[in-house]
């Protein structure tokens, strides 16, 4: 026979009418919605942990972006973040910091028009990235300006990709391209990763730079021959500056828009220390992430790591158990739509002197 329990005898939270009316702003909208079902509790709830990492004074907080942001205008975002502290350290899809780029050297992005035929929009240099356009021009103009960054690069100094980034934030901090994301970047001395590098339009741009600067002549030589002379970049050079850096910090947090390579190269230096410690017989200490927000869309079923949950993650040794005091949120959505409300709302609590809780 069933009993009839009331909920909270049990600990049950429970759960309130939203009343759009009442919201005092975007801040206390999001807390009501933590009150309510499905998605508008994972906003409401992403808002809660995103404000407890972003105001935890020992939390050394790390962004991490695939999908084309910059392309979709939400650099402004990311900028938001890294001006008012909210991100440490950024770790990105080459694309992103490419088209980012392209934005701030004066490039305009477009609105496509499903008229225009695909092989139409090839020929007149349109790059089509669903629903908006990239000029093929703006591409250019990036491969230039981070050639102007190679001819004054020493050449004996090796090259990765935060120290490049760091250069051209440098370069358009100093001619005033600002807001930009890694003008941002510059200002607040925040490393910007990008573990798949050669996978943008800007290490095309670099790749082909060096084979312009060594005077290649792919008319007269072999393929093996054009193809010898390559930059003097270490990916390494990546991977031990972010992992002193995360060693160095008390608590973690993450912030996820998407997945793919950056989030699990952001995620991985647990891992990596465990290898160490297990290989070297080193005693380094391994560090797990605290707190962690992801936006992304993917479910959990495909079995990819783009939406498996930081639960999973556990398991790897990446992030810190709930029993342990790991707080995590999942926010199933599309980032154009959850990204700006959450950073508009943190904006606000902190405007107001208060976080997710209030003031």
């Amino acid at each position: 026979m069933r009993e009839y329990h009331d909920g909270r005898e049990d600990g049950l939270q429970p759960l309130e009418s939203l009343d759009v009316r009442r919201a005092e702003g975007f801040a206390d909208l999001l807390r009501r919605m933590g009150r309510t079902a499905f998605g508008g509790r994972e906003l409401g709830e992403a808002f809660e942990v995103f404000s407890a990492m972003v105001d935890d004074p020992e939390c050394f907080v790390v962004a991490t972006l695939s999908g084309a942001m910059t392309v979709a205008k939400m650099g402004r975002l990311l900028c938001e973040m890294i001006d008012e502290g909210m991100a440490q350290a950024v770790v990105s899809t080459g694309a992103i910091m490419a088209h980012g780029l392209s934005e701030a050297i004066g490039g305009t992005h477009f609105k496509h028009d499903p008229a225009i035929p695909d092989s139409q929009l090839y020929k007149w240099g349109y790059n089509r990235v669903y629903d908006t356009v990239e000029l093929e021009a703006n591409l250019l103009q990036g491969e230039e300006y981070v050639a102007g960054i190679l001819n004054e690069w020493n050449p004996r100094q090796p090259m990765c990709s935060w120290t490049l980034n760091r250069e051209i934030g440098r370069r358009l901090y100093d001619e005033g391209q600002m807001p930009s994301v890694l003008g941002c970047a510059y200002r607040r001395d925040v490393p910007v990763y990008v573990p798949a590098f050669t996978d943008s339009d800007m290490a095309l741009g670099v790749a082909s730079e060096y084979l312009i600067r060594n005077g290649t002549d792919g008319k007269n030589v072999s393929m093996d021959d054009f193809f010898a002379s390559v930059p003097q970049f270490n990916p390494f050079l990546d991977l031990h500056d972010y992992t002193k850096r995360i060693i160095a910090a008390k608590r973690l947090g993450i912030f996820t828009v998407g997945g793919g390579v950056p989030r699990n190269w952001a995620q991985q230096v647990g891992p990596f220390l465990d290898i160490l410690n297990n290989r070297l017989e080193t005693k380094i200490r391994a560090p797990r992430f605290q707190y962690a927000v992801r936006i992304c869309p993917e479910p959990v079923h495909w079995g990819g790591l783009s939406g498996c949950t930081y639960v999973e993650g556990v398991s790897w040794g990446k992030f810190v158990s709930h029993a342990e005091g790991g707080r995590f949120a999942e926010v199933h959505c599309d980032a154009t739509i959850a990204w700006p409300l959450l950073v508009r709302a943190m904006l606000e609590a902190r405007a107001k002197g208060g976080g997710a809780e209030g003031p």
